[in-house]
């Protein structure tokens, strides 16, 4: 038997929407279960190769998924909907850019060694897609890392020096030698991976099983 928190793995990226939807569904689905779990997020890149000054969302979405208007705003509008069934607010427009995340990442890892990472995680969520926030600028990041109470002098020095960046592009390699394609992928306990969104219930009757498992 064993009291230990069972460990959930997220392989994730700050602009990803079916990320932040996992993770509200992933939450939502721990508090109603009771069961401890301890979370480690882990990075991954949409879009590596996204220039610094990125891409109208709308550009973007056709020229990577072939994506018409009309198809885009639908599934934008099936995000805001199960964004509001979960407690977050998706406020896409005409003016919503698709932006590069290798920063961000950095930021998320440095926010790790101050025991904050998941709280800056959800930041970046809701600045890139409730606040419309610029996630790859510096002043921006900073910034953020001063609203949820770090350092933000420490932050942009850890930014500006790219001290986690060899650490970032490490964990990418490892996930993707596991064979990690696409986010957001969630390991539970080391050993079960469930990939995409997969809804409350289908989380709680996992985090359940897992639970009993260990406990037996």
């Amino acid at each position: 038997m064993t009291s230990d928190p069972l460990r959930i793995d997220i392989v994730s990226d700050v602009v990803c929407p079916w990320c932040i939807i996992g993770y509200r569904q992933l939450d939502r689905a721990i508090r109603d279960s009771g069961v401890a779990v301890t979370i480690l997020w882990h990075p991954f890149e949409l879009n590596p190769d996204m220039p610094p000054e990125g891409q109208d969302l709308r550009a973007h979405m056709a020229e990577k998924y072939g994506s018409t208007a009309q198809e885009s705003a639908q599934a934008r509008d099936r995000l805001t909907r199960l964004g509001a069934e979960l407690g977050f607010a998706f406020n896409f427009s005409d003016e919503s850019r698709m932006v590069n995340t290798f920063r961000a990442h950095q930021l998320i890892e440095w926010a790790e060694t101050q025991g904050r990472q998941t709280e800056m995680q959800l930041a970046l969520f809701r600045a890139h897609f409730t606040d419309a926030r610029d996630v790859s600028d510096m002043d921006t990041l900073a910034a953020i890392a001063g609203e949820i109470g770090l350092d933000p002098a420490d932050a942009r020095e850890a930014l500006n020096t790219g001290r986690f960046a060899p650490e970032v592009r490490t964990i990418q390699r490892f996930w993707a030698e596991k064979g990690i394609r696409g986010v957001p992928a969630m390991v539970f306990d080391l050993q079960h991976l469930v990939t995409g969104a997969q809804g409350v219930e289908t989380y709680g009757a996992l985090l359940t099983r897992l639970s009993a498992d260990r406990a037996g």
